[in-house]
């Protein structure tokens, strides 16, 4: 079902992290108020839901894995001391929490970002599709291929996902040709009963406590707004969406975002994919690790004798390759008192932009770029951080980075 993530799709999620909302059960927010803000069942404290709600964007924006943000989510648990949430405490409790937090997510921000194109789409009719689980509902079933135009009051209640778990989507057909050619029956009727509502939970038959809403329509039209400035959300986008956000939240999700072990193996891996000399998978050329905090901020502008209000630290092939280069030889590093750098250690890198033991310059390179070093200790080696002044790009872009062994002692 989940190919890609879209820019409609991840305009749905960054439209909540405004609004991070605590709560001690999962239904004290139900229905279309999901639209507005985010929230994880139990989840109260600020720099937790500020913790949660980074990774899941990560995972949302760049197109993540489970296993990814099962991590991830051991490590925020683990730095916040959250205890006491359901499913803590075993295994398959564990693997269940963090399963629901990443498909329901990952399965509204879909339909949302889908109900936005469906809606700018002017389809004749929207179809209805079953997602084929392994343990279908019933009622899913019934509605499988039903067509209907987008006005219907069916898709108030029943625009998927309904319940949770659910992994039904609906597509746009713009004639019964096409409604066939997309999987659906044009002359598939309703069943009489569709809308008859379960006594218990008071949502129509088949739909969950609390998922008789169409997600994302209550904020289609912003979606498709945001959506509309860009068709890719590469790194020029997510700098963007941080520079729009308040200071101390691009702070918060920024430290959140370098502190996930996700992060550390994307620099990881983007540096051994140029070691290898392969195109990085990480896609793009240029990496964002998240703007400068302002508790650095103000020492890097004091010392350069500017401001750099709004700037962020950058990752770029071609800073990797220059540092291979410079400082990936063992026999030359060993003549400096230092070792040769690898792959591995550019894992280190979020760490060090962080929360470097000093900041200290500016210097000047061979081609007149302004300077600033990070070092930081870590497991008793000093690592350097070099990092040019890119003005035009507002960013703090990798130039170099070398590693002296038995310096943290």
């Amino acid at each position: 079902m989940f190919g890609q993530p879209f820019p409609e799709q991840v305009a749905f999620f960054r439209n909540k992290l405004g609004n991070l909302i605590p709560t001690a059960r999962w239904d004290d927010i139900e229905g279309a108020a999901h639209d507005q803000g985010f929230m994880v069942a139990g989840a109260a404290k600020a720099d937790l839901l500020t913790d949660l709600a980074t990774a899941t964007d990560k995972f949302i924006s760049e197109g993540r894995g489970i296993e990814e943000f099962r991590r991830d989510f051991k490590s925020i648990v683990a730095k916040n001391g959250w205890t006491g949430w359901t499913g803590e405490g075993s295994v398959k409790g564990e693997a269940w929490r963090v399963g629901v937090i990443y498909r329901t997510n990952m399965y509204t921000s879909y339909s949302a970002g889908r109900f936005a194109q469906l809606q700018a789409g002017n389809f004749a009719f929207w179809v209805y599709r079953h997602g084929a689980s392994q343990e279908p509902r019933v009622e899913h079933l019934s509605w499988n291929g039903i067509a209907l135009e987008p006005s219907h009051v069916f898709w108030i209640t029943h625009y998927p996902p309904s319940d949770w778990g659910c992994s039904c989507y609906v597509v746009g057909a713009r004639t019964a040709a096409g409604v066939k050619r997309m999987g659906g029956d044009p002359d598939k009727k309703l069943p009489a009963n569709w809308n008859a509502r379960d006594p218990k939970t008071g949502a129509p038959v088949g739909i969950g406590r609390g998922w008789d809403y169409a997600p994302g329509a209550s904020v289609a039209e912003v979606v498709q707004a945001m959506a509309a400035k860009v068709r890719n959300w590469d790194y020029v986008i997510a700098k963007a969406f941080m520079d729009a956000l308040p200071r101390a939240q691009a702070d918060a999700l920024s430290d959140t975002y370098r502190a996930l072990p996700s992060t550390a193996d994307d620099a990881r891996r983007f540096a051994q994919a140029i070691a290898d000399g392969r195109p990085p998978a990480l896609d793009a050329p240029v990496r964002t690790l998240g703007t400068v905090p302002a508790r650095d901020e103000a020492k890097i502008s004091e010392l350069i004798g500017e401001a750099i209000e709004g700037f962020d630290y950058r990752l770029a092939r071609n800073s990797v390759g220059h540092t291979f280069n410079e400082h990936g030889n063992q026999a030359v590093e060993a003549l400096r008192g230092q070792r040769a750098v690898t792959a591995e250690d550019f894992a280190a890198l979020p760490q060090i932009l962080s929360r470097p033991d000093t900041i200290t310059g500016p210097d000047t390179s061979n081609i007149d770029e302004t300077l600033v070093h990070f070092t930081k200790i870590i497991d008793g080696e000093r690592f350097t951080a070099t990092m040019a002044i890119n003005r035009s790009r507002r960013s703090l872009t990798l130039k170099t980075m070398y590693v002296h062994p038995g310096r943290g002692k």
